[in-house]
């Protein structure tokens, strides 16, 4: 009985670091920008040369509709997906201090100084997420990264 309690405590062991590594993989949970709930990656439309993940199928018609409305979240889902990535401060434009950089939203942002990271610091939830992610501040901070093209 023993060897059955022990065989059966090491699967366990395994499993359970497997759920770990597989979350650790997979990143941060990918929120639809019209609803907040969780994005299904088959349910998308293109934006910015990337792809923004909707709920349901009736939010990306929404999202069409006002996409000025939504864009701020949409920008913040390019880049906790990673089909967008950091080349600059989002508030400046200019080169980044890794010395600054501070999780905003679930996501890893860099700021040319810490005047900046500063500003970013003291402002509420909303005012963060917008000068940070706002249309603004991806056109001076991200780019999306060019996909790949299929050989076929």
């Amino acid at each position: 009985m023993g060897k059955w309690l022990l065989a059966v405590l090491a699967g366990l062991a395994v499993a359970v670091a497997g759920t770990v590594i597989a979350d650790e993989k997979s990143g941060p949970e990918l929120k639809c920008p019209i609803s907040g709930k969780p994005a299904k990656k088959d349910v998308a439309v293109e934006y910015r040369g990337g792809e923004v993940y909707f709920c349901c199928p009736g939010c990306p018609g929404k999202f069409k509709e006002k996409t000025e409305k939504y864009s701020t979240k949409a920008n913040h889902q390019l880049i906790a997906s990673g089909q967008a990535k950091q080349t600059a401060c989002p508030l400046s434009g200019r080169e980044t201090n890794s010395d600054t950089a501070t999780e905003v939203e679930g996501v890893s942002v860099a700021f040319c100084c810490n005047g900046c990271k500063g500003k970013v610091a003291k402002a509420d939830e909303e005012k963060r997420r917008e000068m940070v992610f706002g249309d603004k501040a991806f056109e001076k901070g991200f780019k999306v990264k060019e996909k790949q093209k299929k050989e076929g």
